[in-house]
């Protein structure tokens, strides 16, 4: 599969938002991550669909991937889908239908993905990994960015992809929280394809050089 660096905003200046999300596209991003909190699900207030208008508007053309750390979720999935978002995420435990919140998602022509906290088993996934595009796996506690990345985490991205090898299904899986460049090529090598990293990429000074020494890494 192919690889994908997802810078998060959540780590950049909201001043410039524009400016940062430009300036990590031509540094050499793939996909532009949203981290939607909603001080309810987890404790912590981000961004809604607005902001993803404003950037598309903006001129933004790379996928936005948002990740819903909401509840509920349904109502956020059509606002988002409608506001331009190529890839949605949400937890399982965050909806009371999660077969018709993964329907919404598809019924908008986006991806459809589940999101896992550390402390979710995969066993949430026997009934729909074959119904979505991708797996979320937080290797961190949804909620702040500039975490420590949780060690045990490898080995559920090993067992998702072995998981998803086993049923023969086309499921990307996706890792965010504390990926930088001395871990990445583990989290590659235990199974995922899609990088997000918030601090990594945007605390640094050089966003091209931090997004092209993970894209080595990953690549080596």
């Amino acid at each position: 599969m192919k690889n994908f660096i997802a810078p998060s905003i959540l780590s950049a200046n909201f001043a410039e938002l524009g400016k940062e999300v430009n300036d990590v596209i031509l540094a050499g991003a793939d996909i532009i991550h949203f981290d939607v909190m909603d001080n309810h699900y987890v404790p912590n207030l981000t961004v809604g669909p607005l902001v993803c208008k404003s950037l598309i508007n903006f001129g933004v053309k790379k996928p936005i991937d948002v990740h819903l750390m909401t509840t509920p979720v349904d109502d956020l999935i059509t606002q988002f889908c409608d506001a331009g978002a190529s890839m949605i995420s949400f937890h399982p435990e965050a909806t009371q239908h999660v077969d018709r919140s993964i329907e919404l998602i598809k019924s908008k022509n986006c991806k459809a993905g589940i999101a896992l906290n550390p402390a979710s088993p995969l066993s949430l996934l026997d009934h729909i990994l074959d119904k979505i595009d991708f797996i979320l796996i937080m290797s961190v506690n949804p909620g702040y960015g500039g975490q420590k990345f949780i060690d045990n985490s490898l080995d559920k991205i090993k067992k998702c992809k072995e998981m998803i090898d086993n049923s023969g299904c086309n499921v990307e899986i996706e890792v965010d929280g504390g990926i930088g460049i001395k871990n990445i090529k583990t989290i590659h090598d235990a199974g995922a394809n899609i990088f997000v990293a918030g601090s990594a990429i945007f605390n640094t000074e050089n966003y091209e050089e931090a997004i092209s020494k993970m894209k080595q890494e990953i690549s080596a």
